[in-house]
């Protein structure tokens, strides 16, 4: 019999841990011609977490656990969940309930009888967001799609459902720095989307921050396009441009009327705007710099602590 796979990588999720399996079940209750396994994936959890996952594991025999060593992210969470799953097909969802487990027999039908080999999921509208948080959202969106080849959907959720093959092609990316997101769309294949109303989380706070999603956001940018340094060079170019200008019209100006131009004050507001972009540049240029540094320790993307299939 086919197997699905649910990954559900977890971070301090003791109060949501319990309703999400409950309502799980009742979705895998419907899908009475495939067998389902659950990995929860413990992403040093600080909170009793960890406990609650020994539990779920002695009450449904379809669920395991991985516990990592420490707080290694979400990115490695979904890593190694999907490096455990046996499935078929594997899908990736939050415990907060914010991914409809209702979802998943549509998601599944399109990907066994409609030809697809993944099925993505995507919020219609960002109701509950505070406003801020959504606007910015959306000039992320607006900003990576201009900048990359690698298109990424507004809204799209890391809730996915995926073939064999694309959770092969998943595994075999060994970049330390990763973004589930883009990745989704770099491996290519058929994808079938699943609108829906944003749903709030069933328990517990959300663990990304305003400046967690920012430097997420960067990223997702430096992973996929190389665009600033494209820009950081422009600007290099223009500015050279616009002092040989400079240059030139001062020359000019002190052949024909013979009164150079005295005074501090251009002068520092001039070495302060090039400086300005000289670090701004510079910082471009560290963020990929960092990339690489990080690419070429060559470390573990996570560390298991426990594992249930070896408890």
């Amino acid at each position: 019999m086919a197997l699905l796979s649910l990954v559900v990588p977890c971070y301090n999720e003791k109060d949501a841990l319990h309703p999400f399996m409950e309502e799980l079940e009742r979705v895998i209750n419907q899908l009475t011609d495939i067998q389902t396994e659950v990995i929860l994936v413990n992403d040093g959890s600080r909170d009793n977490t960890l406990e609650i996952m020994r539990e779920l594991r002695d009450k449904y025999e379809y669920v395991r656990y991985i516990s990592f060593s420490r707080n290694f992210g979400k990115e490695s969470a979904i890593l190694a969940g999907l490096s455990a799953a046996k499935g078929d097909w594997a899908a990736v969802m939050d415990a907060d309930l914010q991914d409809p487990p209702a979802l998943l027999p549509d998601m599944l039908k399109a990907v066994r009888e409609e030809g697809y080999d993944c099925a993505g999921t995507r919020r219609m509208n960002r109701k509950g967001e505070p406003p801020i948080r959504s606007f910015f959202a959306r000039r992320f969106y607006r900003l990576i799609n201009k900048m990359s080849d690698t298109k990424l959907v507004d809204g799209a959720r890391d809730y996915k459902l995926l073939s064999r093959a694309a959770v092969d092609a998943l595994i075999a990316m060994p970049e330390v720095n990763r973004f589930s997101k883009g990745l989704y769309e770099w491996i290519g294949f058929r994808t079938k989307w699943f609108a829906f109303e944003n749903v709030e989380r069933v328990a517990g706070e959300t663990k990304w921050s305003f400046w967690k999603l920012f430097k997420y956001s960067i990223e997702g940018i430096v992973s996929f396009t190389t665009m600033p340094l494209k820009l950081a060079a422009l600007l290099g170019v223009l500015f050279m441009l616009a002092s040989f200008i400079s240059i030139v019209a001062l020359a000019v100006r002190q052949f024909v009327y013979h009164n150079s131009v005295d005074g501090w004050t251009s002068i520092v507001c001039i070495m302060l705007m090039l400086s300005g972009v000289q670090l701004f540049c510079m910082g471009i240029f560290g963020q990929y710099l960092a990339k690489m540094y990080m690419e070429i320790k060559k470390r573990p993307h996570y560390i298991i602590a426990e594992n249930s299939d070896k408890a």
